[in-house]
């Protein structure tokens, strides 16, 4: 029996399975670096930062694969808010784990999938059953849990992740539409320099006003190799993500975007002898179970109307 032409061999599949593995240890690594960075180099110029080094390592590649430099003129407003909503999203993270625990951040941040589907659901009309709702809301409970403790140690900064996430989420419905219609690797190089050019300017505003956030200075020694690490990881990990999306089944991979969060918190604990306190460990588990079940019912959802629109007419 021949394989069918849209059906991925197991060796693509494998291939798209090692390379969402590479995502999860690398993205966390953009996470370290940016902690680092933060402690001598103000968070916005560490955001601008990781857009500058992304547009210039996706610069040649763009060039060598024959893409297109220039920004499609009907995916303009697109491209624009997908970088408004990633630059807002990654300063809301960075300003967060400037002085959060990593786990903690992005098991809150991790929220992100939950308010896509809400909003697809309430504001875009989409087909989501009660169970994933359920699913959703159990979720934000977890995030609840992981909040408190963070919010009882480091007052409001604990709700920044929260930020993240509605911009991330916002952030992924505008790249559901574009992905389809622009080149991965174009995609990635068109928002790192719009989102570089959205932030020159605040940074060039925030100069000499002694906003800490803002307030751009002259990086110093190794400082240098944290600001190129957030912008090389940043890169590296989304270009994993995104070719392991064109390898094999989302189904097969979402799961395994929750390994992220235990490789943060190792490395939190490694490198910062940070850790997650019982109450956060619990949230965290609750996300992780509420997140993975929703998967489940999205899996679910997919075989039945597969069935559904193999059965013949009655």
């Amino acid at each position: 029996m021949t394989q069918a032409p849209d059906t991925p061999s197991q060796d693509r599949i494998l291939a798209g399975v090692a390379l969402m593995l590479g995502f999860c240890v690398t993205a966390p690594l953009l996470d370290v670096a940016a902690k680092l960075a933060s402690g001598s180099v103000p968070v916005g110029q560490v955001t601008a930062a990781r857009f500058l080094v992304q547009c210039a390592l996706m610069a040649p590649l763009v060039g060598l694969m024959g893409l297109s430099y220039r920004v499609p003129r009907a995916q303009w407003s697109a491209l624009v808010l997908r970088a408004v909503f990633l630059m807002v999203a990654t300063f809301c993270f960075i300003a967060a784990i400037a002085v959060m625990p990593l786990a903690d951040a992005l098991a809150i941040a991790f929220v992100s999938p939950f308010i896509v589907l809400l909003v697809g659901k309430f504001y875009l009309g989409e087909d989501v059953g009660p169970r994933r709702v359920a699913a959703a809301l159990v979720g934000f409970v977890g995030v609840l849990f992981v909040i408190q403790p963070s919010f009882a140690a480091f007052g409001p900064v604990a709700l920044l992740p929260l930020g993240t996430a509605v911009f991330f989420a916002f952030y992924m419905l505008v790249t559901r539409g574009l992905s389809r219609r622009v080149h991965p690797v174009a995609l990635q190089f068109h928002t790192g320099l719009i989102a570089s050019l959205l932030c020159l300017p605040i940074l060039v505003l925030a100069n000499g006003t002694g906003l800490p956030l803002l307030d751009p200075v002259w990086p110093q020694g190794v400082a240098w190799a944290w600001l190129f690490g957030v912008g090389f990881f940043a890169a590296l990990s989304h270009m994993m993500m995104t070719y392991a999306l064109s390898l094999a089944p989302s189904a097969t991979l979402a799961p395994m975007q929750y390994f992220e969060l235990p490789v943060a918190t190792l490395l939190g604990y490694l490198v910062f002898s940070d850790f997650p306190n019982a109450l956060a460990l619990l949230g965290i588990a609750i996300i992780i179970a509420a997140g993975l079940y929703m998967i489940h019912r999205e899996r679910v959802t997919a075989r039945r109307l597969v069935t559904e629109r193999a059965a013949p007419p009655i």
